[in-house]
């Protein structure tokens, strides 16, 4: 069971979470559909990883299986950096002030693939990964909140950093385009924390069908499957559906200055040929592809 962090405000650990696994795969381009370019040598998954590192997170989790994590990881590296501290013109030792944001790649657990992987689910399996892991090392690095970056949801994410105060409290923050938000289905950005988990992985586990008819009331057990279109139906339960209970009353929302949903092709030809394709560029300084030193390596046989 997921748990809320200590709540220390001097080390608020913001978790981003991309959902990749769970994504349809309606553009088509022999690519999984976060690899698709939004500006020359960028992709929609590198701006959500930069989208990620404008809001102040600072551990980045990319939910992905074991079939694309490899090209992924081949691109983006373990790491991107701070766009604060790399910035830094005035700082005599800029090297040194730089702070990279670690990358983990996490897919989703084989009890819930093809029975309710939708990418709603990805994004509750990320967090739930980043509060498993994190506690294992230490319940001071336990995941505050969580902000969730679409690779489907393209914005600009410049804009972000001017309202990371706003995203890194107990208050929850969400994008809105035209005053509609993730409740509506819009993949924009949002945070939630613990107990807004356990309400979504409620609601998912409450509408959602598994493979059996309940037991007649003679029954004990479950004696009649579902047909197969009916069975497993949270592993197309769309985004709304999955973030329908979104309290975002009373919580920071901040409207997005364009947006737009690349999830299938026609949106992604409406993107392309909208004004703001042509401001999109990649930040070379923030997506070095590099790799991180591991923590601890295997003694080989004989060692």
């Amino acid at each position: 069971m997921i748990e809320s962090g200590t709540g220390n405000s001097q080390s608020f650990h913001l978790a981003g979470i991309i959902p990749i696994a769970g994504q349809a795969s309606n553009i088509n381009l022999g690519l999984p559909n976060c690899m698709v370019p939004v500006a020359e040598n960028y992709t929609a998954l590198e701006l959500a990883v930069v989208q990620c590192a404008y809001a102040g997170c600072e551990t980045i989790w990319i939910v992905c299986n074991d079939d694309v994590a490899p090209i992924i990881k081949h691109r983006l590296g373990d790491c991107v950096e701070d766009p604060v501290w790399v910035n830094r013109t005035q700082d005599p030792f800029p090297s040194e002030s730089k702070q990279p944001i670690p990358i983990f790649y996490v897919p989703i657990h084989p009890n819930d693939r093809d029975k309710r992987d939708c990418q709603g689910w990805s994004v509750l399996h990320g967090a739930l990964s980043a509060y498993h892991i994190s506690n294992q090392m230490s319940k001071w690095i336990i995941p505050d909140r969580y902000f969730v970056a679409f690779s489907t949801g393209i914005y600009d994410p410049t804009g972000l950093r001017s309202y990371r105060r706003e995203i890194s409290s107990n208050k929850g923050f969400y994008l809105t385009t035209n005053g509609e938000t993730i409740r509506e289905g819009h993949p924009l950005s949002f945070t939630f924390d613990a107990e807004d988990f356990k309400r979504f992985r409620r609601e998912v586990r409450r509408k959602g069908t598994g493979g059996w008819y309940a037991p007649k009331e003679n029954e004990k057990y479950p004696s009649k499957k579902l047909p197969l279109e009916k069975r497993y139906s949270a592993r197309h339960f769309s985004l709304d559906i999955v973030f329908k209970s979104a309290i975002i009353e009373g919580a920071n929302k901040v409207e997005a200055p364009w947006f737009h949903s690349i999830k299938d092709w026609q949106h992604y030809r409406k993107f392309l040929a909208s004004p703001e394709a042509t401001n999109v560029e990649r930040p070379d300084n923030l997506l070095p592809v590099s790799t991180l030193k591991p923590i601890g390596m295997d003694i080989k046989q004989g060692e």
